[in-house]
């Protein structure tokens, strides 16, 4: 069995030129973890299902504005018998087994599966070597260009995800701490330098999802973000 000196991974750590100015250990916790693919599937099946709106809503015949009066006459015309206006083979009528509202849809996810299933699918990217450590960038005004040059120095083509830390407040009351997310404006201008570029896109660690990870070529995040990311997977 190889020892954890053996099996441990350093990523690189880049700043925002491209150029690599140190190397960050990865815990093998993170590096090497693995998950039940049935899991997986299960917790990306759920994110989709949850992203539903269910609001989609079509009217019956009993739905509809429309008189019940009969079209004509029950028997003597030679027409088939017709009930009402409101069916469905008539202009304005309701349709049949339509799309109705549906509530109570939402599948629940257990938080020990979310966090297995999140470190399994980050473990491919690092493996893969498609995981970058960002030296907190410091920009004064938005540049796409400086982020584009990034990109195309590392060769990152695809998708490409950008990570950053969150801020938060510690509230304690009766001897009882809750870590509360707050606004901030800290990574505005590094969020506009990205928006505009095709396949690049910026999230903050704490709304990060396996389906994010899952569809992203490359994942880029900043140091802050990365001690973010190692305290709710690893150690949370």
């Amino acid at each position: 069995m190889a020892t954890q000196k053996e099996t441990q991974i350093r990523l690189p750590k880049v700043n925002l030129k491209g150029e690599e100015v140190g190397k960050v250990d990865v815990s093998e916790e993170l590096s090497h973890a693995e998950a039940n693919s049935q899991m997986i599937k299960d917790y990306l099946v759920a994110l989709r299902a949850n992203a539903r709106q269910w609001n989609a809503n079509t009217k019956g015949r009993s739905d509809v504005n429309h008189s019940t009066k009969k079209p004509h006459a029950q028997k003597g015309t030679g027409n088939a018998r017709q009930g009402s206006l409101a069916a469905t083979q008539y202009k304005g009528g309701g349709r049949p087994f339509g799309p109705k509202t549906k509530y109570d849809q939402h599948v629940r996810i257990n938080k020990k599966e979310r966090r297995a299933a999140i470190r399994a699918l980050l473990a491919d990217k690092i493996q893969a070597n498609q995981f970058f450590i960002l030296e907190t960038p410091e920009m004064s005004v938005p540049k796409t260009r400086d982020i584009q040059n990034f990109m195309d120095k590392h060769s990152l083509i695809g998708k490409t995800l950008f990570l950053a830390e969150a801020s938060f407040v510690d509230v304690s009351i009766d001897d009882i701490t809750q870590r509360f997310m707050i606004p901030t404006d800290k990574h505005d201008v590094f969020a506009r330098s990205i928006r505009n570029i095709p396949n690049a896109c910026f999230k903050l660690v704490s709304t990060l999802s396996g389906y994010d990870v899952i569809l992203a070529n490359h994942i880029v995040i900043t140091e802050a973000g990365y001690k973010e990311l190692q305290d709710w997977l690893v150690k949370g």
